[in-house]
């Protein structure tokens, strides 16, 4: 079966040591044993992914300058992209805080460096996804025909990170308010389960993966909804390297799910999103 994998970055040893010293992640990387994780060179990365069977993998950048002093790490996503055109494609972390230069960040990533969309991350920005300094960088992922991939659910132990700007409902008004504009929920809205499979089945505009959550409490409600309902919205993600690419396609190997359906979910939605299909 064709694989692409929607949230993946690749464990070099510079990525590996910037996760596990960042201010936002060094306490949930040693929660749960994230210095354990072995580092690669990008040539046997890749190679990884040939033998694992995955066409393609979405890099998420991230920016969260103006609330850790975290310098953005949107440099290495277009690094690998450039490194493995036909491996990677990025998509441009940006900070909502910065305002202006933001919207023209936005721009230049798509026109100038080939990204394929924007990533945003509410909860390390410190608002939900529908506040107003994120508005005008929705609007300019519609102006460029771009998706926008919302990371959700904090992890443990992040400083300031809470639940409330990871809600799906704040993604539901974004789309409300976007209808032209493709949003990818992260980490399947969790805990918020139902929320997050009701704000996929109500808009048409709005895609979620499960990553990190694939064998977490109330994982049969996400994947009873795939095969009723929302099959055509999920997308796999392995949140690579937290997650080893390996152990989430042995998740979804034991999920109970209908062949064509499986299928959407590993490869076909994926494409859609990207414009590939």
């Amino acid at each position: 079966m064709k694989i692409i994998d929607f949230r993946f970055r690749p464990n070099t040893p510079e990525i590996v040591n910037g996760i596990k010293n960042s201010a936002m992640f060094k306490a949930a990387c040693k929660a749960i044993g994230f210095e354990q994780r072995k580092a690669q060179t990008l040539p046997e990365i890749v190679a990884d992914l040939d033998r694992l069977g995955v066409e393609l993998a979405v890099i998420t950048g991230r920016d969260c300058e103006t609330t850790y002093a975290s310098p953005a790490n949107n440099a290495s996503v277009l690094e690998f992209c450039r490194a493995y055109p036909e491996k990677f494609v990025g998509f441009w972390g940006i900070d909502p805080h910065k305002k202006m230069a933001a919207v023209r960040e936005i721009e230049r990533a798509v026109t100038e460096y080939g990204m394929k969309g924007m990533a945003v991350d509410p909860y390390l920005a410190h608002i939900p996804a529908s506040e107003a300094r994120f508005y005008p960088l929705y609007a300019k992922c519609c102006e460029l025909d771009v998706p926008v991939f919302i990371t959700m659910a904090p992890p443990p132990q992040v400083p300031g990170a809470i639940l409330e700007y990871a809600h799906p409902q704040d993604v539901d008004k974004v789309a409300r308010d976007f209808p032209e504009l493709t949003l990818i929920m992260s980490h399947g809205g969790y805990p918020f389960v139902n929320e997050a499979i009701y704000t996929c089945l109500r808009n048409a505009n709005v895609y979620m993966d499960i990553s990190e959550y694939e064998r977490a409490p109330m994982i049969d409600v996400y994947v009873r909804a795939m095969n009723s309902s929302i099959g055509d919205k999920v997308l796999f993600a392995s949140a690579h390297p937290f997650i080893e690419l390996a152990d989430a396609l042995e998740a979804y190997a034991d999920f109970e799910l209908g062949p064509d359906v499986r299928n959407k979910i590993m490869y076909e939605n994926a494409r859609r999103v990207l414009r590939l299909a």
